[in-house]
């Protein structure tokens, strides 16, 4: 448990961000909520008994006493395209590790690309896509590799009962759907590709119980950044439930919706992923509940690795860079199941 170190939550209000506060009182920290809508955090600051703290990301001062005096900052405030690099700037002028929970594959692009030599000669932390998305399949696919230095393609297969997609992850959506022009991407021959013709349409072997599915394959997600940014794998192919990717298609799909005591929705998970070396194959399964649900004690967890020095190196660096992958993700026992084939 954390002894009340303050933890900076932006984007606090929102419904990931609602997640994460939860997880940090829970595991001893005590957050402090910002945001851009000041209206909202006051809101939430009465329901929690917080101290909110109101911060454009046009107004580095107002973002400075955001992050005064806390040990670290988590944003979950998208379109990240907008925050991260703010965001950023404030936790190196503080000195302070910075996580966020980015889907957006550019902005976490941008994150490595804008970042790394200046956070590496800091010796600062930045922990970008600390998430289900991103985060949750670079864990896995390191945790597959083991003692493999290199493998010649990892396929990260998300098996989703369905996806009711939040405001924030449609908001999200749309900026990276601009910033393509309306263009697809995957991640192959060692470099992202960006394509106009239809992704396949294939059916994956999940293990049981789910079975086989049919899948939209290059559904490209997050981990084509986060897994190649550090292990030697030229082909990261990424596949969606067919189900699925209808509902964040849909412009009629609603919100998630709460299911039990604790705010999380009846959707459920199993992430499948699959990393092959000249003929050899090795596996890491993920099942669990709701995918914002979820990434709370991922990004919390990444906070108290980091806090407590639990960590691999400093600068720019993806879950399975910063953190032992296999050992992070064992301590995620009360909100996952895992299963590691190697």
């Amino acid at each position: 448990m954390a002894s009340g170190q303050l933890v900076a939550v932006y984007g606090a209000y929102g419904h990931t961000g609602r997640f994460v506060v939860a997880e940090l009182r829970e595991r001893g920290f005590v957050p402090v909520l910002s945001g851009r809508d000041a209206g909202k955090l006051e809101k939430a600051a009465a329901e929690t008994g917080l101290e909110a703290r109101p911060a454009s990301v046009d107004d580095p001062a107002a973002l400075d006493r955001a992050l005064a005096g806390a040990a670290a900052v988590v944003n979950c405030a998208g379109p990240f395209a907008v925050t991260a690099a703010p965001v950023i700037e404030a936790a190196l002028r503080a000195g302070i590790p910075y996580v966020d929970v980015a889907a957006e594959i550019e902005a976490n692009a941008d994150t490595f690309a804008r970042f790394a030599d200046r956070a590496r000669e800091a010796g600062a932390v930045v922990v970008p896509a600390m998430a289900f998305y991103g985060g949750l399949g670079d864990l896995l696919a390191t945790a597959a590799m083991g003692d493999w230095t290199a493998a010649d393609e990892a396929h990260v297969a998300y098996g989703l009962s369905g996806w009711h997609p939040t405001a924030g992850t449609r908001a999200a959506g749309a900026v990276s759907h601009a910033r393509r022009d309306g263009r697809r991407v995957r991640y192959a021959n060692g470099r992202l590709e960006y394509r106009r013709d239809d992704p396949p349409a294939l059916e994956w072997a999940f293990p049981a119980p789910m079975g086989p599915r049919d899948v939209i394959g290059e559904f490209t997600m997050a981990d084509v950044v986060t897994v190649p940014s550090h292990l030697a794998i030229p082909e990261v192919t990424t596949y969606m439930t067919v189900e699925a990717a209808r509902d964040m298609a849909n412009p009629d799909t609603p919100a998630p919706v709460a299911a039990d005591e604790n705010g999380r929705s009846a959707q459920t998970f199993l992430v499948d992923v699959v990393v092959r070396s000249g003929g050899r194959e090795r596996r890491a399964v993920a099942t669990g509940r709701d995918i914002y649900a979820v990434t709370a004690p991922l990004a919390v967890e990444a906070v108290a690795r980091v806090l407590t020095g639990r960590t691999r190196t400093t600068g720019v660096a993806s879950a399975g860079e910063m953190f032992d992958a296999a050992d992070f993700l064992r301590a995620l026992a009360p909100h996952i199941s895992l299963e590691l084939d190697q």
